[in-house]
């Protein structure tokens, strides 16, 4: 019997001292959690036209290279179009002077293009000059 008072007890004290330490959920942008997100204003790409920014440094060695040019007039990528192609596929990069898709963009065995690298802002983004949300403190492993 006293050692379940005990355990009562505890717990009790355990429940007192979590709900006197209570404070509400807060996101990082500082916004009410339940409140609905508000849009940010858009940014317009730090790029303009193709192949007239310095190509963006990569911070770690599996870094995908990020698109230092607008991709934004660019047609939509769908089963049988890929823009991007054009101008970085194998048969194009060294007539447009553009960077190379990388060998891990192709089937091994065949050489030929792997379709599930068909989109490809599912990993390269565009860059934009914007605010970092959260404090970053983060150093890259490649100097």
């Amino acid at each position: 019997m006293n050692k379940s008072v005990t355990i009562l007890l505890a717990s009790l004290l355990t429940v007192i001292v979590g709900c006197a330490s209570y404070e509400p959920l807060v996101s990082m942008r500082g916004a009410d959690v339940a409140s609905a997100d508000k849009a940010s204003t858009p940014l317009a790409y730090a790029g303009k036209r193709p192949g007239t920014q310095p190509v963006v440094a990569r911070t770690f060695s599996t870094q995908p290279p990020v698109i230092p040019h607008a991709v934004d007039n660019f047609d939509e990528v769908t089963l049988t179009e890929n823009q991007c192609m054009d101008c970085h596929g194998p048969a194009n990069y060294v007539k447009k002077n553009s960077p190379k898709l990388g060998d891990s963009h192709f089937v091994a065995a065949t050489k030929a293009f792997d379709a599930s690298r068909h989109v490809c802002s599912s990993c390269h983004v565009p860059q934009v000059d914007a605010p970092a949300l959260v404090e970053n403190r983060f150093i890259g492993n490649l100097k």
